[in-house]
């Protein structure tokens, strides 16, 4: 087991999945903490990397596409603070991370988890229910239904329409932007058959952000809902899905098949290596690995 402990948090490794603690030091963002523990099973994993300062260091993630609802619901705009998947490191633990690193790489590498988006959530999303005040006004969601409430900072022509229960199986789609300079955020809910254009001040379906210490947590609100919806890939590919003819089964692979596999593994771990993809450790490890299997 891998583990690196921080004042901004702990991260553990067991070969299977990460475990990513938020750090109890005032630093740590109001929305991390709110996250609170997150498990990323290795599966949903496309990288990491250890980036070295003069004061501090980065451990830094990358999901698969498609993988987190947080992450698709915020589409990486979640800015350096409040992002879960990064893990400031001090300088005297740089050995620490870089052996955590190695470790994970290692085990992609052994376990041959592909890089490409998948079509399924491999984390939950936050936990329900979950309710959240700020802007204008407080979003709750309880796994089936989205509540909004207004404040006295509401427009009026919003306020008038009163709170709103919107069901879950009527939404069909949801999206966070976070205020940026001059320009306020917001969290906006699509509900079938009731598209709107009006901005999110008038919008009686969008909570609009000021850029305040809470606001971000309106993101936790959109990736509970956005895990809860028909994922994207699925839902941009069904209908090509459905329209396919049904294929016969693969035949059974032989052994000579399987062979003939791990032959073109070892080419294309070669190439990887010539071209400076792999280091000369992990070339080594990963044909090891092939060569215990043949």
């Amino acid at each position: 087991m891998a583990e690196i402990i921080q004042k901004d948090g702990t991260w553990a490794f067991d070969g299977d999945a990460l475990r990513l603690t938020p750090g109890r030091d005032k630093n740590v963002s109001l929305l991390r903490r709110e996250l609170g523990e997150l498990v990323v099973p290795l599966g949903a994993l496309a990288g990491i990397s250890f980036e070295q300062g003069k004061k501090a260091g980065r451990l830094r993630l990358r999901l698969r596409d498609g993988a987190d609802p947080l992450l698709h619901a915020t589409g990486g705009r979640l800015t350096e603070p409040h992002d879960p998947y990064q893990l400031i490191v001090e300088s005297d633990r740089y050995g620490v991370a870089e052996y955590f690193t190695d470790e994970v790489r290692n085990a992609l590498l052994l376990d041959q988890v592909p890089g490409e988006p998948v079509d399924e959530y491999l984390l939950p999303g936050p936990a329900v229910p979950l309710s959240v005040s700020a802007g204008d006004g407080t979003a709750g969601f309880d796994g089936e239904r989205i509540r909004l409430e207004w404040n006295w900072k509401t427009e009026d022509a919003k306020a008038a329409a009163g709170a709103r229960t919107l069901a879950l199986t009527d939404i069909t789609g949801v999206e966070w932007q976070p205020a940026a300079g001059l320009e306020n955020g917001y969290l906006r809910f699509t509900v079938r058959s009731a598209p709107t254009k009006a901005p999110p001040k008038y919008d009686p379906n969008a909570v609009e952000l000021w850029g305040f210490k809470k606001d971000p947590l309106m993101a936790l609100v959109a990736a509970a809902v956005q895990a809860r919806l028909p994922h994207p890939a699925r839902a941009t590919a069904g209908d090509v899905t459905d329209a396919r003819p049904e294929l016969p089964s693969p035949p059974v692979a032989s052994a000579e098949d399987d062979h003939d596999a791990l032959l073109r593994r070892l080419r294309e771990l070669g190439e990887l290596h010539r071209t400076g993809v792999l280091t000369d450790d992990e070339f080594a490890l990963a044909k090891q690995a092939i060569l215990k299997r043949m």
